[in-house]
């Protein structure tokens, strides 16, 4: 069980990577449209490429989790990214978050667990 839970937490900490280095790609990224300098701005974007990579990553995981565990345990373990996405929002954007969406956090990371048992 220490197994899944550290590759679940693995998986979901590479896939809230990759959403992270998402968002910062977009904050930056133009408007797009199909004109060369614009797609060349996309595809030498380091932060997108990092979300590739870590979403690429979180993709094996994933294959790894789904060919070895019951997918009705192995699904519900994918929300360890919200707290890994709280955490981004707080520490990496400087967004504030309420109290509601700590308990909401709360209440999913113990159904997660829940899951576990």
């Amino acid at each position: 069980m220490l197994k899944l839970l550290l590759l679940s937490l693995s998986q979901s900490a590479c896939l809230a990577a990759g959403q992270m280095f998402l968002k910062l790609a977009m904050k930056d990224a133009p408007k797009f449209a199909f004109t060369w300098p614009i797609i060349k701005d996309y595809l030498t974007n380091w932060n997108l490429l990092f979300s590739g990579l870590c979403m690429g990553g979180a993709t094996v995981l994933w294959f790894y989790i789904l060919k070895h565990v019951d997918f009705s345990i192995a699904y519900p373990l994918i929300s360890f990214s919200y707290v890994f996405g709280m955490l981004a929002a707080v520490f990496v954007f400087h967004e504030s978050v309420p109290p509601t969406r700590w308990l909401g956090l709360g209440l999913i990371v113990s159904g997660a667990f829940l899951i576990l048992k």
